[in-house]
């Protein structure tokens, strides 16, 4: 396994990571199973949040026999202090640990979110707050709006931004090279989402797995030319499909990292041309 730099603070990521809704839903024995063997295959970066259903109930118990040796990342998608600061703890006590390495405003998507949050009384005070009291070492936010992630970043000096890397989405909506551009100028670490997304359902409830809400790259050499692009822009990690067997494909393919040529990069350039991205910029 590859490792990247996070951080001033001497931390380094596995490149690609442990995908908390892998476990959402999941018994607790293929729970431990998953963790302990993604622990085997040396990752050492784990995300959740409270709202990929019961991954935390999950995730917690079988990630306290190694939590001394991962970096947790965790979030809340709640926009005032006062909501936030209960998901906060109410994450801690779930995942049966005393700080997250990283906390994260999740899914920063509308002009409201960024004023709630940033304004008097909104979450971010408490991110401030637990970072101050040592319950959280680095902050960070994830983004679904390039404008927003870009507004955030002027108002904050975050840790790391959080977003869609993604083939399709780059290509046919332009969306990702100005949060990449802005957070590297900023020394902003980068993380990156999708990167084995192919592209957005018209329809969500026509997917085709469970805990992914787009279509999924399903083939093996496909879904390697996808993460070896994410991986070759400048980001520390990707974190992989929530699926359990497309996470674990992910996860293996992954370990064979070298940077993506031009031929490939035209290949899904041609994958990508006429699919609907996952996301798109505001003014399209």
């Amino acid at each position: 396994m590859e490792y990247r730099e996070y951080g001033s603070s001497g931390d380094v990521l596995s490149i690609v990571a442990f995908a908390g809704i892998v476990v959402s839903s999941e018994t607790s024995e293929d729970s431990e199973r998953y963790v302990s063997w993604a622990i085997d295959q040396g990752i050492n970066y784990f995300d959740v949040a409270p709202s990929y259903g019961n991954a935390q109930n999950m995730l917690g118990p079988a990630l306290e026999p190694y939590r001394k040796d991962v970096f947790l990342a965790c979030k809340t998608n709640k926009r005032d202090a006062q909501t936030a600061q209960t998901d906060l703890e109410e994450s801690l006590r779930l995942l049966r640990t005393d700080h997250f390495d990283l906390y994260q405003l999740h899914a920063m998507s509308t002009e409201e979110d960024l004023e709630i949050a940033t304004g008097p009384g909104g979450a971010l005070e408490v991110l401030l707050r637990a970072r101050e009291a040592g319950k959280v070492r680095h902050l960070g936010f994830s983004a679904h709006s390039a404008e927003v992630a870009l507004e955030l970043m002027n108002r904050f000096e975050f840790d790391s931004v959080l977003f869609p890397v993604n083939f399709t989405t780059w290509y046919e909506s332009g969306f990702g090279p100005q949060i990449m551009e802005e957070a590297e100028r900023r020394g902003i670490y980068r993380l990156a989402l999708k990167g084995a997304a192919h592209h957005a359902l018209s329809d969500r409830r026509d997917r085709v797995r469970e805990k992914c809400w787009y279509a999924p790259i399903e083939d093996s050499e496909l879904m390697e030319l996808a993460i070896r692009w994410t991986l070759s822009q400048p980001v520390t990690a990707v974190i992989p499909p929530g699926d359990p067997e497309l996470w674990k494909m992910a996860v293996e393919l992954a370990q064979n990292f070298k940077s993506i040529n031009s031929d490939e990069e035209a290949i899904l350039k041609n994958e990508a041309r006429g699919k609907k991205p996952l996301f798109e910029l505001a003014h399209n």
